[in-house]
């Protein structure tokens, strides 16, 4: 069981470091100066020179990655070019709440739609209820959020202003509805195709026929013996889809005007911010590591053949 789990916390560590180099060398190879994007063309050269030196930005690939790795070691991650007085660990802090709000939404949804649909397309199994339940998933996977996202906005928010617009507060628990659906959607269809094939194929199981030849009622036999088993593959994919989320965030904050990682990020890009790029990259990396340990370790729990490394 301990060396599994040191196993795959090595791999995970790995996997960070390997980000961090991957980063730090993409987002310098991009062409543009960010002091010329700070200052603008205009400014003159003894100035731009002068504000490079400030940023560290005349050292060499070398002296720079050895200076973000001690920032990471610091835990400030670095100091952002627009605002120097403000650690990117702190800018990150800021947003980073709203992001995991609407990654967890999102979730919830998928889930709240996935495994009702998924069930009752595997009770109806081979009957155009069935079908139907699936065709619905297919479409959901085929939406993309760039244009469901308009779409709700459109239907909810213009048409019919049951919700409040993009860029509403926050801190008002309805602007949430959308975007969470937006993000969850894709996820809610797949999950549903996976809940749906892994029930049939439970069903089907010999000690599902003795549970029905006991007596017992569809309820228990479906709920009790077959959906839980049938469920813990869903649950981890829907674990690993965290991070997913999490990326598909960066779309739909920008789509609804949300602050978050995503904004936060996108913004960093086109400002040429090389520090707030390079922190928000790692933490939603370390995020999606860290959910992917949790996700193992408790099917490990479920499944002990696991433990011995039977999972690639």
């Amino acid at each position: 069981m301990w060396k599994f789990f040191a196993r795959r916390t090595a791999m995970s560590l790995f996997a960070l470091v390997g980000v961090v180099v991957l980063v730090f060398f993409m987002i310098h190879a991009i062409p543009g100066d960010p002091v010329d994007n700070l200052l603008g063309e205009q400014v003159q050269a003894a100035d731009k020179e002068a504000f490079r030196r400030r940023l560290h930005l005349d050292e060499g690939l070398g002296a720079q990655f050895a200076r973000y790795m001690g920032n990471i070691g610091d835990g400030t991650l670095g100091r952002s070019y627009m605002d120097p007085s403000v650690t990117v660990s702190d800018r990150i802090g800021e947003v980073l709440p709203y992001t995991l709000q609407l990654a967890v939404c999102a979730m919830l949804f998928a889930l709240l739609v996935a495994i009702p649909l998924g069930v009752i397309a595997a009770l109806r199994h081979r009957t155009w209820v069935d079908t139907t339940a699936m065709m619905v998933a297919v479409t959901g996977v085929s939406l993309p959020a760039v244009w469901i996202g308009p779409l709700l906005i459109y239907l909810f928010t213009v048409k019919v202003p049951l919700l409040p617009p993009p860029g509403a507060l926050a801190q008002d628990w309805r602007s949430l509805i959308l975007p969470s659906i937006t993000l969850g959607l894709a996820l809610s269809a797949m999950l549903a195709r996976m809940t749906r094939g892994q029930l049939v194929r439970v069903l089907s199981e010999d000690y599902i026929r003795t549970a029905r030849a006991k007596g017992l009622s569809t309820f228990r036999v479906v709920v009790v013996h077959g959906l839980r088993n049938a469920l813990i593959p869903v649950a981890t994919v829907a674990g690993m889809q965290f991070g997913a989320l999490l990326s598909g965030a960066v779309i739909v904050e920008k789509i609804y005007a949300r602050p978050g990682l995503g904004t936060l990020l996108l913004r960093a890009i086109t400002q040429r911010d090389y520090p707030v790029v390079q922190g928000t990259v790692l933490v939603v990396a370390a995020l999606v590591v860290i959910v992917t340990q949790l996700t193992d370790a408790l099917y490990a729990m479920i499944d002990p053949r696991l433990r011995g490394g039977g999972r690639t």
